[in-house]
């Protein structure tokens, strides 16, 4: 997947910035996410020093300890935090994927989904009041639209939304999205109310 390498390349860090690298770090923390099943910052550090030889042996990097330190996932945080590199990211990653295994395909399926929260209010921020799909009403929520390629379910474009967002908008820039990864005209695309056959002029809604 060449994904150290694509995180350095579109989110780039600062003179200040020691040790392993940023894409190395965030690498190794998702598998902590996806092993451990958490996310908190605090527990890594810890993980990563008792697999130290075999974090070493898997990634060939000198390791440190510091290197999955708070501070450091802070930082690292703050770097990916940067929205505007995401589509770009995105779509080189799926570009990526797709050679690989040489997918064929002519079906995309798109739906939006929610995500429930006890979190505080932000006006700002992205969980906000919405038409709950969990039937959760009395919590704010995120909205996620995902473009998922066939037949292996794997995701292309993924659009993280403030929980107030109507699902009919999001449909088309999702499109956008994932033509722009695939390269690649006359798909089907079929979403969760409405089926379109897209491609430079039609769209036929079912």
């Amino acid at each position: 997947m060449g994904l150290p390498k694509l995180i350095e390349k579109y989110f780039p860090t600062h003179g200040n910035w020691h040790g392993l690298s940023l894409g190395w770090v965030v690498v190794v923390w998702l598998c902590h996410i996806i092993s451990q099943q958490d996310h908190r910052l605090c527990y890594v550090q810890d993980w990563v020093e008792k697999r130290r030889q075999t974090l070493r042996g898997s990634i060939g990097q000198s390791l440190r300890e510091l290197d999955w330190s708070d501070d450091r996932l802070a930082a690292s945080l703050r770097y990916l935090s940067q929205d505007e590199n995401w589509e770009e990211f995105e779509r080189e990653l799926g570009g990526n994927l797709v050679q690989v295994y040489e997918i064929e395909t002519n079906k995309v399926y798109l739906d939006s989904t929610t995500g429930s929260s006890y979190c505080g209010a932000d006006e700002a921020g992205l969980f906000q009041w919405g038409k709950s799909k969990d039937h959760r009403p009395d919590l704010r929520q995120v909205k996620i639209m995902l473009s998922t390629l066939e037949p292996i379910g794997m995701p292309v474009a993924t659009e993280i939304l403030a929980g107030n967002n109507a699902d009919d908008p999001l449909y088309i820039p999702a499109v956008n999205r994932v033509r722009k990864t695939l390269n690649k005209s006359g798909l089907l695309y079929i979403g969760d109310c409405k089926m379109a056959a897209l491609s430079t002029r039609a769209k036929i809604n079912c």
